[in-house]
């Protein structure tokens, strides 16, 4: 089981073309969309063609996107959607902690009502608007099925009204945020938002940067050609693995001595130097 995330790939629910492909493609974990890349007339099809692909074992890290709280489709979207097999529910559009609040108590009741273990489906918040972010840290704390939020940067920006081309400086604050807020609540660091252009290879590597810089660990994709530049930004180096490990190794060994910091190849090494590098080093285990 693949316990670190990095690459979250979007699937139309609606579309037998890209359903079928699931299987051959080495995404991390796939979202079963229900929302916007469904048509408002596809939506009853959508739920049952998703479903089913979830009941017969499409992929071993399967999350669905529902319809908002706010829409007449997220009832729905529950009752044909909450199955075994299902890992979590992406939340759309989200703006309280009584979003979470009502969509826990609703999936409390399906998991109940089909025998299925309490509390099993995680709950991802995508925060896509100026009140969510403000919110983030109490929309995290909000259930105890949230494990990490994911970022909604096209919507945020129009919410905020900042142009497209501006999304380098004009997001830097909303990624900070959502990642300063993970941490204070307690649950992993967020997911980063999608880059639209999937024919921008450069684009998406330097955006994904970006992300890893300000904290984030994996990036929401709507292509699967994402997948390898995503994974090549967010995993470490064989470098970078190196200098960790004779980080660790070194400092472990002044403590042993009774020395509370060292030097590694000229640089100082403390606590915190030798807790990062060893973050560092769980990234790969936790792929392995």
């Amino acid at each position: 089981m693949i316990l670190l995330i990095i690459s979250w790939l979007f699937v139309p629910g609606s579309k037998d073309k890209f359903l079928s492909k699931v299987k051959e493609i080495k995404a991390d974990a796939f979202i079963f969309d229900l929302e916007d890349s469904v048509a408002i007339e596809e939506k009853e099809l959508a739920r049952q063609k998703v479903s089913q692909a979830i009941r017969n074992g499409i992929s071993e890290n399967s999350y669905i996107r529902i319809n908002g709280i706010a829409t007449k489709f997220l009832y729905d979207d529950l009752v044909e959607v909450v199955t075994p097999g299902l890992k979590g529910v992406f939340l759309p559009k989200v703006n309280t902690k009584e979003d979470i609040i009502i969509l826990d108590y609703l999936l409390s009741c399906m998991e109940r009502q089909k025998g299925m273990e309490h509390g099993r489906i995680s709950i991802i918040p995508i925060i896509e608007t100026a009140t969510g972010l403000r919110n983030a840290y109490d929309i995290a704390s909000a259930s105890h099925r949230i494990d990490r939020l994911a970022l909604g940067a096209e919507d945020l920006m129009f919410d905020l009204n900042i142009r497209s081309e501006e999304r380098k400086n004009g997001m830097i604050y909303a990624r900070s945020k959502l990642v300063t807020d993970s941490r204070a609540a307690n649950v992993d660091s967020p997911i980063d938002a999608i880059y639209a252009d999937f024919t921008n290879d450069l684009g998406l590597k330097h955006d994904a940067e970006r992300g890893k810089q300000l904290g984030f660990q994996g990036k929401l994709l709507i292509h699967p050609n994402q997948i390898p530049i995503v994974t090549d930004v967010f995993m470490p180096t064989a470098q970078e693995l190196k200098e960790a490990k004779r980080i660790v190794e070194f400092y472990e060994d002044a403590m042993e001595k009774g020395f509370g910091s060292v030097q590694v190849d000229g640089k100082m090494v403390d606590i915190p130097v030798a807790e990062r590098a060893k973050r560092l080093l769980s990234l790969e285990s936790l792929r392995k």
